[in-house]
């Protein structure tokens, strides 16, 4: 009998809007995840951080930028406050796969290396749901996401 591998996390939307749009709003990061993003969304190489308060911080690069199909991102580092393993993210891969479902674009994301035998994966899962399936929905087909807004400063916040 052939062993059940975990699997990863994935979230998927259909939309009205064409695959440019949805590819356009995956890349406003700042617009449907977090204004507290610093550094490049949008081109091959590009990095940027993340972090929400004291709880999350991580860094990302894109490793894959496809016009209009695919946005991948490449977890370099992961800092978690309320896990044993500070780090479970390091090393996982987060990837937007836009296709057309008949008249219809269809995003699929997917956290690779987002397993349930992590320890954030509950509250991970659901983070990204609310992203995914709320914030990013919104940009795409109102023009306005919901992202977490401006902190004040935290220990990860840039020194004005």
């Amino acid at each position: 009998m052939k062993k059940k591998m975990p699997s990863d996390f994935t979230s998927t939307l259909v939309v009205d809007q064409s695959p440019k749009e949805v590819f356009d709003a995956i890349r406003n990061v700042r617009g449907w995840w977090s204004k507290e993003i610093e550094g490049g969304t949008g081109k091959l190489h590009d990095e940027f951080t993340y972090h929400y308060q004291d709880v999350h911080y991580c860094q990302m690069k894109l490793i894959k930028v496809i016009p209009n199909k695919k946005v991948v991102w490449l977890v370099k580092y992961n800092y978690f406050s309320f896990t044993k393993d500070r780090s479970e993210w390091t090393g996982t891969r987060i990837s937007f796969d836009i296709s057309s479902k008949g008249d219809k674009t269809q995003l699929r994301f997917t956290h690779y290396g987002l397993v349930r035998q992590y320890e954030c994966y509950g509250i991970c899962a659901t983070s990204w749901t609310r992203y995914i399936q709320e914030s990013l929905l919104n940009l795409i087909t109102k023009g306005k996401g919901q992202p977490n807004p401006k902190e004040r400063k935290t220990k990860y916040a840039k020194k004005k």
